[in-house]
């Protein structure tokens, strides 16, 4: 497979007509055609469904876009890196990172870059620890920041000089709303709405301890904001880190602490053995400086 047909698959996936790839990519139709059928030929799979107003992609097709949207990025990444220019500092950092709080000392570090050295970029990507991961082995992103209990063993990392806290986000006209800490037992048969990642879920079993069994989960989420709206909408409880939505001034919604106190620490991550790009490499030591202005 070329490249160049893989991008030419891809114009196709997002415009969902031959016609509208062929004058994106600036060729003819018959071309992009006769090159798509080679690619079909080539994997011996189908990867369109071609419909009188659209194509869509089979199983096979949706697989490839996501493998050649992979690739594509990649060599864009390995491109970038190669041509930047070694006389003043530039290029672009790829940063993934759950949903925290946190990522407002790496902002910080940030800002203070590209202040600096103006012709440097970030490239931000948000997900869970999963999707983190995934695109950290695949050299997608350079570094990512990972919240506990995700696994680090297998990455080098710093320990970040933050914590975040396990709550409850509820409404504010909600009973629950009138303590100051949810214990276990203020949930138990309550509608939760909880991560979908599965080392998070244990943790937050184990914080639950025997009420576990009585746990009535009716939602799941990777990333917050969608499920506030539920939240806001059905008045449901959603299991989250603080700060992550906005409760003050005309919020219905509000943040409750759990009690046991759930906390959490968080790593900046790369992949071992890692041969940096000269930006990623200064990133890495303003971002040490920085988090040293922390430690106690």
């Amino acid at each position: 497979m070329e490249l160049r047909v893989l991008e030419y698959f891809l114009a196709i996936a997002r415009e969902e007509t031959i016609s509208k790839a062929a004058e994106f990519l600036h060729i003819t139709q018959p071309t992009l055609s006769r090159q798509m059928k080679d690619l079909e030929d080539e994997l011996g799979k189908s990867l369109f469904i071609r419909g009188n107003r659209k194509i869509t992609l089979t199983k096979d097709g949706m697989l490839l876009r996501k493998r050649a949207e992979e690739i594509v990025s990649l060599v864009e990444k390995t491109e970038a890196e190669m041509l930047a220019d070694d006389s003043d500092l530039s290029g672009d950092i790829f940063i993934g990172s759950g949903e925290t709080d946190s990522m407002r000392l790496i902002a910080k570090v940030m800002h203070k870059i590209k202040r600096d050295h103006p012709h440097l970029k970030f490239h931000l990507y948000s997900g869970n620890a999963e999707d983190v991961t995934d695109r950290l082995d695949k050299g997608l992103i350079d570094f990512g920041i990972l919240i506990e209990p995700a696994d680090v063993s297998k990455y080098d990392f710093i320990k970040m000089p933050t914590t975040d806290v396990w709550g409850v986000l509820m409404r504010k006209d909600d009973p629950l709303a009138a303590l100051s800490t949810i214990t276990p037992k203020d949930l138990v048969n309550k509608p939760l709405i909880c991560s979908t990642q599965r080392a998070v879920e244990n943790e937050i079993a184990g914080w639950f301890g025997r009420n576990h069994k009585h746990l009535n989960i009716t939602t799941t989420y990777n990333l917050i904001y969608n499920a506030s709206l539920l939240v806001e909408e059905e008045g449901e409880y959603a299991l989250t880190l603080d700060k992550l939505i906005n409760t003050s001034g005309d919020s219905p919604l509000c943040f409750r602490p759990l009690e046991p106190k759930l906390e959490v620490n968080l790593n900046l991550v790369w992949k071992k053995y890692q041969i940096f790009s000269k930006a990623s490499e200064y990133f890495l030591d303003q971002v040490r400086e920085e988090f040293t202005k922390y430690k106690k």
